[in-house]
């Protein structure tokens, strides 16, 4: 199948003349005006556009503006063929993004080398893209499935959470979707990659690997001296993950989970743990994940405790608001908690 060009001049002799000269290689479309040009690319997707820069209505330049700046046209190669030929008029238009800059009158057969250099040049770089892509997605994989891994040996200790950490992970993205809509503390988030973040919620509870068998599993109220201990798992996530980093390159997902992991049981009173931090001195990661895991541990059945209802879960919730829980999560909580309801129940995925 031949390759489409895109051949944009508002002067018809020109166009005739490059239509002819490429029309034996090519599939060529003609293009009289930029403007009509950025039209027709909603439409039409050419292999590479040739453009001229001294059109009326909107030039060469500022046509070269609008495809860079689209991210359906941004990667097609643009070669300028005009009738400017000085070294200014050459650079303004690779500083532009051209791929080339060739001058009227052209030669035909150096024109359609040119042509023929930039399209193989293209087609390596999209498929140095694809092999990029692929990889990038391999990673994604291989840190998603250590991340399940680990935290499925900590549900395996932990007999009574089954499905936790699984929930949580949903209950945080559904918040953090929300926060997004919203504008809700849009500058902390604004730096986010929610796959990462999402990623990062499954080792919140990493630190109960180092607790033991007997305080985890208990089938009853921990003692004062129990609980103590329990709460040292927010510090040992916290060191667990922090080892992870130090060995290494790749660890921004890490940092977030190490967030999460040691300060999703402050509380905005600052009578949480481990740190007794209070209102915005609590990392927005901690925030979040209070309300999800909260929740989570509510409607759960404990050997200690029965499964609240999820009406009973939201009013406690509710209560906690500007005492437990940031104010501004909360209500956001209680706005979206039918949709929390249905990530209980399995509904979501």
């Amino acid at each position: 199948m031949k390759k489409l060009i895109m051949l944009i001049d508002d002067d018809k002799t020109c166009l005739l003349t490059g239509k002819t000269a490429l029309q034996s290689t090519y599939d060529v479309i003609t293009v009289d005006s930029g403007i009509r040009a950025i039209e027709l690319l909603e439409k039409k997707t050419p292999d590479l556009i040739l453009l001229d820069i001294e059109m009326p209505e909107m030039n060469g330049y500022e046509t070269i503006k609008k495809l860079k700046a689209n991210t359906k046209t941004r990667s097609i190669p643009v070669i300028f063929l005009t009738a400017l030929n000085s070294t200014d008029n050459e650079y303004d238009g690779l500083a532009l993004g051209a791929a080339d800059y060739i001058t009227k009158p052209f030669n035909e057969k150096i024109l359609l080398k040119r042509i023929d250099t930039h399209l193989c040049l293209a087609e390596h770089t999209c498929n140095l893209t694809q092999l990029v892509d692929k990889k990038t997605e391999k990673i994604v994989q291989l840190q998603d499935a250590i991340l399940s891994t680990v935290a499925e040996l900590v549900e395996f200790r932990d007999d009574t959470t089954g499905g936790h950490i699984d929930r949580t992970r949903l209950y945080l993205k559904l918040l953090v979707e929300k926060m997004a809509e919203r504008n809700l503390y849009k500058e902390a988030t604004a730096i986010w990659d929610l796959q990462l973040m999402i990623q990062s919620a499954q080792l919140h509870d990493v630190g109960k690997i180092s607790i033991p068998d007997s305080i985890l599993n208990k089938p009853g109220r921990l003692s004062d001296e129990e609980f103590t201990i329990m709460k040292n798992h927010a510090e040992r996530g916290k060191e667990a993950i922090k080892r992870i980093i130090e060995k290494v390159d790749e660890s921004e997902f890490l940092h977030q989970a190490a967030l999460m992991a040691y300060t999703h049981h402050e509380k905005w009173d600052g009578t949480g743990y481990p740190q007794g931090l209070k209102g915005e001195e609590i990392p927005v990661h901690g925030r979040i994940m209070a309300i999800a895991d909260v929740y989570d541990a509510l409607i759960s059945e404990r050997p200690y405790k029965k499964a609240f209802t999820h009406e009973e879960a939201v009013k406690i919730i509710s209560e906690g608001k500007g005492t437990q829980f940031d104010p501004l999560l909360t209500e956001l909580f209680e706005d979206i908690e039918s949709e929390f309801r249905l990530i209980s129940q399995g509904d979501v995925s």
